[in-house]
């Protein structure tokens, strides 16, 4: 009877090891099977990856975009497609007044020194004349009777002053980072619908992108339009005005390349704002960027390598 049991209970217990054994099998099958199928989805990643590197590197390449221009249009296709872009085309099928900016003249003179520093409290002090200048702005859009300099020196003085706006908006702040969300060309400071334009709601991605940068073939405009930063070129203690417009922008471009805490060049090194990276492909419409440069720095040497600076996103007050 013993023996019968004794039979009995090994019989059982090499059953269960049986069972044990296919199971431990069948889980190493398993975990077998399933690094294959990823590591054929992972190849198979590469390659797609590797097709769409090349592809874009060869878009790059044929359209003479830089990488950073590439991602901005493709920032603005995503806007477009959710339908976030502004609407501007209605402006040039309209005669309007042109307007002089010797307001935004006055409220310069008195709240922007000379070395590009603001005084914000300023704006808001006096801000019956701030306000009835952004209201001539947003009333009275370029029209199609706007000579190019009447439209370009209205965006730029849109541009900066609508900066100043925001800023003053959400004062004190000490970074116009710090307002808006993180993610450039979507929801950033410069993405907010905080203004309107001909009764447009407008952003200053939109005035810098979409008009100023798209519409005129201007590569100085980078060093006229101000983003509220250190690293920024300096606000002009003037507004633009076309009759003037010329000698403003070389100016403030002959400024900017001269001014050792914005690029730092000399017969040996050549260390860049990062402004000329982010739009080189604005400075190479006409000719190279050394060649650009140096008809407003004298001492950069084109066979320099380029070493780009920091970007000091601090407030410039």
């Amino acid at each position: 009877m013993l023996s019968k049991n004794t039979n009995c209970y090994n019989a059982i217990r090499f059953t269960n090891n049986s069972f044990l054994v296919i199971k431990a099998c069948l889980k190493r099958l398993f975990i077998c099977y399933m690094k294959r199928r990823l590591l054929k989805i992972l190849k198979r990643t590469v390659i797609v990856l590797l097709i769409i590197s090349i592809g874009f590197f060869a878009y790059l390449k044929i359209s003479g975009q830089t990488f950073n221009e590439a991602g901005l249009r493709f920032l603005s296709w995503v806007k477009d497609v959710k339908g976030d872009n502004v609407d501007f085309s209605e402006f040039d099928n309209n005669e309007t007044e042109v307007i002089t900016h010797q307001l935004w003249t006055e409220l310069l003179t008195e709240n922007v020194a000379q070395d590009g520093k603001v005084n914000y409290n300023g704006f808001i002090s006096n801000s019956e004349k701030y306000e009835k200048y952004l209201a001539l702005l947003s009333d009275h859009p370029p029209g199609k009777n706007w000579s190019q300099e009447d439209k370009l020196a209205y965006w730029i003085n849109a541009y900066n002053a609508f900066t100043v706006k925001l800023i003053v908006d959400n004062y004190p702040v000490k970074s116009i980072k710090d307002i808006g969300g993180s993610i450039v060309m979507i929801n950033s400071a410069w993405d907010m619908k905080f203004f309107k334009i001909g009764g447009v709601d407008f952003d200053l991605n939109t005035i810098e992108h979409e008009i100023i940068r798209k519409l005129f073939d201007e590569p100085r405009i980078h060093f006229a339009i101000n983003c509220a930063s250190i690293s920024c070129p300096k606000l002009r203690n003037e507004g633009y005005e076309a009759d003037k417009l010329e000698g403003q922008l070389s100016e403030q471009t002959f400024s900017f390349l001269n001014d050792k805490s914005k690029n730092q060049i000399t017969s040996e090194t050549s260390k860049l704002s990062k402004l000329f990276n982010w739009f080189e492909g604005d400075f190479e419409k006409n000719g190279s960027l050394a060649s650009f440069i140096k008809i407003y720095q004298l001492d950069f040497k084109e066979e320099n390598s380029i070493e780009y600076l920091d970007y000091n996103w601090a407030l410039n007050e």
